[in-house]
């Protein structure tokens, strides 16, 4: 598992900081432009009550484990205007995949989460994003992290710190919290859709709940990453992430000073692996904690 550390890389070993810059640039400007088609379409295609059409959804690992035609919608807008402002660099995308040899590879892969929290897109539950990442032999050089109901954009460059942009267009230098005890943090996580993973990390989470201040289900990866990164949440963890669940968030997080863990890129959600983003203060009591517990070792699917 890959540990990114709270100081960042020795910036002489850092790619261009002018390619970073430009990366970041089109990182915000496809997140952004794919949210305002997310919002678009949720109230095109929903009835009186807010509920989407039925047709407008269909199932996909599970029963649970739903897409919109939506995601598909935003995810082909990402790959069009990728095809005319960065033509000839590859997209793996949660929708329309990809295929990527990631550490060999040197070229820019574009990763893609058109919606991140479809069930509360579909609940309408103001808690879903759209997440985009530039990566380059499995590193994170460039991502956006759109939140498509607040209206904010959480972004960073490799080595360039992370900021968020507000609805007014303020802008937010983010820095995690200085919370220096587990007892006193507040953990963000997630679950999976099989019903063997859900069943062990409600087990592991009886045991970590005793042992924090609290813990939040956001129900969207990408924006407890970016939480993390804005001191809204102390910590997040989560087993069977697929990179683009954290390809943008886990570089804002690192970013804004946090100590990230990732399974290296392109490793399958069905795995479960875990990824942890702590603020430095607590990182290694966290860690410590979750050995001790069993959550860090991995989950697979049924």
């Amino acid at each position: 598992m890959e540990v990114v550390p709270e100081t960042r890389i020795d910036p002489g070993s850092l790619p261009d900081q002018t390619l970073i810059a430009e990366l970041r640039r089109t990182a915000v400007h496809l997140a952004e432009t794919a949210a305002a088609h997310v919002r678009k379409r949720r109230t095109e295609l929903r009835d009186t009550a807010g509920v989407l059409s039925p047709d407008a959804v269909r199932a996909k690992s599970t029963p649970t484990d739903p897409v919109t035609v939506v995601d598909t919608e935003a995810e082909e807008l990402i790959r069009a205007l990728l095809s005319e402002l960065r033509p000839g660099e590859r997209v793996f995308g949660e929708e329309g995949g990809g295929s990527i040899r990631w550490e060999a590879d040197s070229q820019i892969v574009w990763v893609v989460d058109p919606i991140d929290g479809t069930v509360n897109f579909l609940y309408d539950v103001p808690a879903y994003s759209v997440s985009v990442a530039a990566m380059r032999e499995g590193r994170s050089l460039a991502g956006a992290v759109a939140d498509v109901v607040g209206d904010r954009v959480y972004s960073a460059g490799l080595g360039a710190g992370a900021t968020r942009v507000g609805p007014d267009g303020t802008t937010l230098a983010l820095r995690c919290t200085d919370v220096d005890s587990v007892e006193m943090a507040l953990l963000a996580t997630g679950f999976g859709y099989g019903a063997a993973r859900r069943a062990r990390q409600g087990e592991l989470i009886a045991q970590v709940l005793p042992r924090v201040r609290d813990i939040r289900r956001i129900g969207s990866a990408a924006l407890d990453l970016c939480m993390v990164a804005a001191g809204m949440v102390d910590a997040h963890y989560e087993h069977g992430l697929n990179t683009w669940d954290w390809a943008a968030g886990a570089l804002i997080a690192a970013e804004a000073g946090a100590r990230v863990s990732l399974p290296p890129a392109g490793t399958l959600a069905k795995t479960g692996e875990l990824v942890v983003a702590a603020a430095p203060g607590i990182a290694g009591e966290l860690t410590e904690l979750l050995e001790r517990l069993g959550v860090s070792a991995p989950i697979p699917e049924d």
